[in-house]
């Protein structure tokens, strides 16, 4: 078994950033959980949650208007800013971001210090 790595970030401090990718690449697996979890056929729900993707044979998921990144994943839940699937989330989800430290969480976190305001978000959409 493979050593833990110590987190060093918080994903409940943070706007959700990695939703707003517009490539959440899902596989074959992925999306029978999701079909599992919403009760749909597998077909049904590579219809329903994905698209086809730049790759050939990639699928992604689905997006959605969103007030702070313009997009985000249809499974976002907006209010929270949570994952609305958490127990079906896809694998690339899970293993989000693969190293101990999350750039976009770290660099928030600098910004917040910078303006002292700890409900500070910083975005680059403008509507």
């Amino acid at each position: 078994m493979g050593k833990k790595l110590k987190i060093l970030y918080d994903c409940d401090q943070c706007p959700a950033y990695c939703c707003s990718y517009e490539r959440i690449i899902v596989g074959k697996k992925d999306i029978k959980r999701l079909a599992k979890h919403h009760g749909l056929s597998v077909e049904k729900a590579t219809t329903k949650f994905t698209k086809k993707g730049e790759e050939k044979d990639e699928r992604v998921l689905r997006h959605r208007r969103d007030e702070h990144y313009g997009t985000v994943c249809r499974f976002l839940d907006q209010e929270t800013r949570q994952c609305s699937i958490y127990d079906a989330r896809p694998g690339i989800c899970r293993e989000y971001p693969g190293t101990k430290r999350c750039g976009y969480y770290e660099f928030l976190t600098f910004e917040r210090d910078l303006q002292e305001d700890p409900e500070f978000v910083a975005t680059a959409y403008n509507p």
